[in-house]
């Protein structure tokens, strides 16, 4: 009998543990839902046929107090969109980006607040040549503290690179609200700091490593063309996008009531020489972030159920 339970507890723990050990940093359980990983030293050819590090650069995406006080921020905002294969509540959102102007890395005043924004998808059509953001369908604030709903983590994972000499961090959040999010249905993410009348901060969001794939993007048709390697035949290295171009765009906030109206959207292109050789810039970029959710408990007793059945044709075979 003893036997048999330490077999059934082995089974268990090889389930369980890929999924803690792909969630560090967010909260324990949490599981991987969509992921664009950031650019922070890929090598790739460069113009001679060389390897090259690319380092990858950062977007600003930064809102500022009015002069006059209040509750009124103004600004610029990056959004990417995203759509992945499971319904689920989004209850942690990880994300990359840098202090703009910042070359020794201390000089900056540290975001106290970021808002983070989840919209429907405006498609591209014939007066407007790529997709963008639409309504807002939740929009919440966090703050930085140890990590429960409505606080956020900044770690620094990367010192300055050599070419705009910016420090890269880590954000981890923890969504006091989860956003319900469909299956194989294409929605935004919005990421922006929001800083006080007087600070000079300006914080950026950072580009995907475009040679990484993300086999967790939906494959649905009625998301097209969804995530596709771009490169040409003969390219020198794969070129990943899902979907359309990230885009910039000026916004405003009335932080009562988390009011919310952009303007503005422009389609973003990598960079040469921060994100690749110069022909990345015929590119579309994507931003670097990455999707979390609580598996739900149909799919825990399912991953349960698969275990003893696997216990009992263990059994069957020693019988």
């Amino acid at each position: 009998m003893n036997a048999k339970l330490l077999l059934s507890a082995v089974i268990l723990g090889s389930l369980f543990v890929p999924l803690a050990s792909a969630v560090a940093d967010p909260l324990p359980g949490e599981v991987l839902k969509f992921s664009q990983r950031p650019m922070i030293a890929t090598p790739l050819p460069n113009e001679a046929g060389q390897q090259q590090l690319y380092f990858g650069h950062d977007e600003l995406s930064t809102l500022q107090r009015s002069p006059t006080g209040g509750s009124l921020f103004t600004g610029t905002f990056m959004a990417d969109d995203f759509a992945d294969k499971v319904e689920s509540d989004i209850v942690h959102v990880r994300w990359w980006g840098s202090y703009i102007g910042d070359p020794s890395g201390t000089a900056h005043v540290p975001v106290n607040a970021f808002l983070v924004v989840f919209e429907e998808d405006v498609a591209a059509d014939a007066d407007h040549p790529f997709s963008h953001p639409g309504k807002p369908l939740s929009a919440q604030i966090v703050t930085p503290g140890a990590l429960t709903p409505g606080t956020f983590v900044e770690t620094g994972i990367r010192g300055p690179d050599p070419l705009l000499f910016e420090s890269l961090y880590q954000y981890n959040a923890e969504l006091a609200t989860p956003f319900r999010q469909k299956a194989d249905t294409v929605y935004w993410l919005k990421i922006v700091a929001l800083v006080d009348t007087q600070s000079q901060t300006q914080w950026g969001w950072h580009n995907r490593d475009y040679t990484i794939p993300d086999p967790l993007a939906s494959t649905a048709p009625a998301v097209s063309p969804g995530e596709r390697n771009e490169a040409p035949a003969g390219f020198p290295f794969d070129v990943w996008h899902f979907q359309d171009d990230a885009v910039k765009g000026s916004m405003s906030l009335q932080l009562d009531g988390l009011g919310i109206v952009q303007t503005q959207f422009d389609d973003q292109n990598y960079v040469a020489p921060y994100d690749g050789p110069s022909i990345i810039t015929q590119f579309s970029k994507d931003l670097a972030f990455e999707l979390y959710r609580v598996p739900e408990p149909s799919s825990i007793a399912l991953l349960v159920v698969g275990a003893f059945g696997l216990v009992a044709f263990h059994r069957r075979r020693r019988a």
